[in-house]
């Protein structure tokens, strides 16, 4: 019995060592960045790193909307892939530049997703040249216990361009000019 006691006593050190590395994870809450063209139609990911037991989530995302339009928000299969969701997308101001309250949870007594991926989606269209931040604010990660997941934020950008020309039907229009001209220029 003294023995096991003893065993014991050692190891409550090592395994004290241990747990600040699981309860302290590194998460990091990011919004994605991208380089695109006016008028195109693209997606935005809201993701999440290093998370352990993540039960629910909820935040705000905003924008220039004088460079983005903001069409619709959709759930990442991040959360789900622990389990049934509740899904709320959250209220889109494309006056303000804002998507407020997107949240999500899982439904019942069940652990947590871990690991990375997808929170939300967002789709947005390039409205006009330019760079918009995308800035994440009011993020809340809650585990299985509803207790509070610390983490870091990383915000994102867009910048958006006026878009290259296609060469290549600009060539074969020039082509077929000059020969529909070809036979006329040597008759002369």
């Amino acid at each position: 019995m003294r023995l096991s006691h003893k065993l014991l006593l050692m190891l409550i050190p090592v395994l004290a060592m241990r747990i600040p590395s699981v309860l302290v994870a590194d998460t990091i809450v990011t919004a994605g960045s991208d380089d695109v063209a006016i008028g195109d139609t693209f997606d935005v990911p809201v993701s999440v790193s290093g998370v352990s037991d993540l039960y629910a989530f909820q935040f705000d995302l905003s924008y220039d909307p004088t460079v983005l339009e903001l069409t619709n928000i959709t759930e990442g299969s991040f959360l789900s892939s622990a389990g049934v969701t509740f899904f709320i997308p959250g209220t889109i101001d494309n006056m303000a530049g804002t998507a407020t309250s997107t949240a999500d949870a899982l439904i019942g007594a069940i652990a947590g997703a871990s690991g990375e991926g997808d929170l939300a989606i967002f789709d947005f269209t390039a409205i006009s040249v330019g760079s918009s931040d995308l800035a994440l604010s009011n993020v809340t990660l809650l585990d299985s216990s509803l207790n509070a997941i610390p983490f870091t934020i990383s915000n994102g950008q867009v910048a958006s361009a006026v878009p290259e020309p296609n060469v290549f039907p600009l060539l074969v229009t020039m082509l077929a000019c000059l020969t529909l001209t070809a036979p006329k220029l040597a008759k002369r």
